[in-house]
C-alpha cells in the first residue's frame, strides 16, 4: 500500500478464480443512490400524469448512471491494480457519483443539469486520469488505445459542460446537444479499441453485470416495500394493496430467476457481442429500475393518492417488465436456446404482460402471474431430453 505504486498493465483474459474485488461493490452500492433518485422523480412525474417528460428524464438521467458504470467495470475488468493511487481515484469517482445523485432532482424538475453535469465530469475526468496510467505504463498499441480514451473522454467532458451554456428556454436545442454528446460518448470505446481491444475478464464482466442487476432488483423491492408500507399506515388499503405487493414480488423473483438461467461468460468472447451486450444492458438495467418505480405509481394508485387512471398505473409496471423480458431474450438467453419451443416463452411473456395492464386492479398481480408461469415453462422445457439423446446438460436445469 505504502510502496512504489505499480505499473498498471494488463490483467490476463485467462485469470483463474477472478472474481468482483470488495471495492467494486462498494462502488455498485453507492450507485444505487443514483438510482434511487432516478426512480423517485420517475415516481412523482407518473403519477402527476406527465408520462412524457418523466420517461425522457428518467431515460437521460440513467444514461449518465449506466454510462459512468460500465465505463469503470471495463476498465476495471483489465487494469484494476488495487494499489493505493488506484483506490483514491475510484474514491474520487464515488465522490462524483454522489454530487451527479443530488443533482438529478434540479435536473427533473427544472431542466437544471449544472450538479448533475459537475459530479459527472469529476467521475470522468477520474477514469481519464486512470486511462493515462495505463498509457505512461504501457508502450505500442496498448499505449495508443489508453490515449484515445483518454482524449475522447475529456473532449466528451468539454461538451458537457458545453451544453451548460445553452439557455434553458431552448429545450429543443439542449435535448439535441444531449443526444450529441451521448453519442460521442458510446462511441469512443470503438474507436479506442479499432485495432486492439482490452483485456477484460468474459468471466469478470460477467459477474460485474449481474451484481449490477441484483442491486438494481433490490432497489426496486426497496422502494415497492415503503411505498405500500406508507400507503397502509396513511389509508389502511391493505386489500388494496396486496394485489400489487404480491404481483410485484412474482414479477422480480421471475426477473431474477431469467435473467442468472445461463452462465454468459461463454457468450463473451468477440468484441462485437461483447459490445452489444454491453450495450444492451442500458435497457435491461433501465427498465429493471423502472419496474421498481412502477409499483410506487401503482400503490400510490391504489390508495387514490396518484392523479392517473387504473390503466397509466398499471402500464407503469407492466411496460417495463415486458422490456426487461424481451431485452434479456434479444441479448442473454436466445443464444442458449435449442428449438423454437424453448425461444418462445419469454417474447410471449413479453406480449402478455402488456395485455394484463387492462386487467383494472389486478394488473400487476396477473402481470406477476404470467412471468411466474414463464419461468415454470422454461424450467418444464430445459428438461426436455435432447433429440435423439438424454436430457440436455448444455444448459442448467432452472433455464427459462
Amino acid at each position: 500500500m505504502l510502496g512504489p505504486m505499480p505499473r498498471m498493465t494488463a490483467r490476463s483474459r485467462t485469470e483463474k478464480h477472478r472474481t468482483s474485488t470488495p471495492l467494486e461493490l462498494f462502488f455498485d452500492l453507492c450507485f444505487v443512490v443514483a438510482v434511487a433518485q432516478a426512480g423517485g422523480r420517475l415516481v412523482h412525474a407518473l403519477a402527476e400524469g406527465h408520462p412524457g417528460t418523466g420517461i425522457a428524464g428518467y431515460l437521460a438521467v440513467f444514461f449518465g448512471i449506466w454510462w459512468a458504470w460500465v465505463n469503470f467495470s471495463w476498465f476495471a475488468s483489465a487494469y484494476d491494480t488495487d494499489d493505493t493511487l488506484y483506490r483514491l481515484v475510484t474514491f474520487v469517482q464515488i465522490t462524483g457519483v454522489l454530487i451527479f445523485a443530488a443533482g438529478v432532482p434540479r435536473a427533473f424538475d427544472n431542466g437544471d443539469w449544472t450538479l448533475g453535469v459537475i459530479g459527472y465530469v469529476v467521475m470522468r475526468l477520474a477514469l481519464t486520469s486512470q486511462w493515462l496510467r495505463v498509457a505512461h505504463s504501457s508502450e505500442g498499441a496498448e499505449r495508443r488505445v489508453a490515449q484515445r480514451y483518454a482524449i475522447g473522454i475529456a473532449l466528451a467532458q468539454l461538451g458537457w459542460i458545453g451544453m451548460l451554456f445553452v439557455p434553458a428556454d431552448m429545450a429543443g436545442t439542449r435535448t439535441a446537444v444531449y443526444v450529441l454528446l451521448a453519442l460521442c460518448e458510446l462511441s469512443v470505446p470503438a474507436i479506442a479499441e479499432r485495432d486492439r481491444r482490452t483485456s477484460w475478464h468474459p468471466h469478470h464482466i460477467g459477474e460485474r453485470y449481474g451484481l449490477f442487476t441484483i442491486i438494481v432488483l433490490g432497489e426496486t423491492i426497496a422502494a415497492a416495500t415503503v411505498a405500500v408500507q406508507k400507503s397502509v399506515d396513511e389509508h389502511d388499503a391493505l386489500g388494496e394493496l396486496l394485489p400489487v405487493a404480491a404481483g410485484g414480488l412474482l414479477i422480480v423473483f421471475s426477473g431474477w430467476w431469467i435473467y442468472f438461467a445461463v452462465p454468459i461468460h461463454n457468450y463473451l468472447r468477440g468484441s462485437r457481442q461483447s459490445f452489444i451486450w454491453g450495450y444492451g444492458h442500458y435497457v435491461i438495467f433501465g427498465s429493471a429500475a423502472a419496474i421498481g418505480a412502477g409499483i410506487e405509481v401503482a400503490v400510490e394508485e391504489a390508495t387514490g393518492k396518484a392523479h392517473v387512471s387504473t390503466a397509466a398505473a398499471s402500464a407503469a409496471v407492466t411496460v417495463p417488465s415486458a422490456v426487461f423480458l424481451l431485452t434479456v431474450w434479444l441479448l442473454h438467453a436466445r443464444h442458449f436456446k435449442r428449438d423454437l419451443a424453448e425461444q418462445l416463452p419469454l417474447p410471449l411473456a413479453a406480449v402478455a404482460i402488456l395485455a394484463c395492464t387492462f386487467a383494472g386492479g389486478y394488473a400487476v398481480f396477473a402481470a406477476g402471474l404470467v412471468a411466474a408461469a414463464t419461468v415454470a415453462a422454461g424450467v418444464a422445457l430445459s428438461r426436455r431430453p435432447a433429440p435423439g439423446g438424454p436430457v440436455s446438460t448444455s444448459v442448467p436445469p432452472t433455464h427459462a
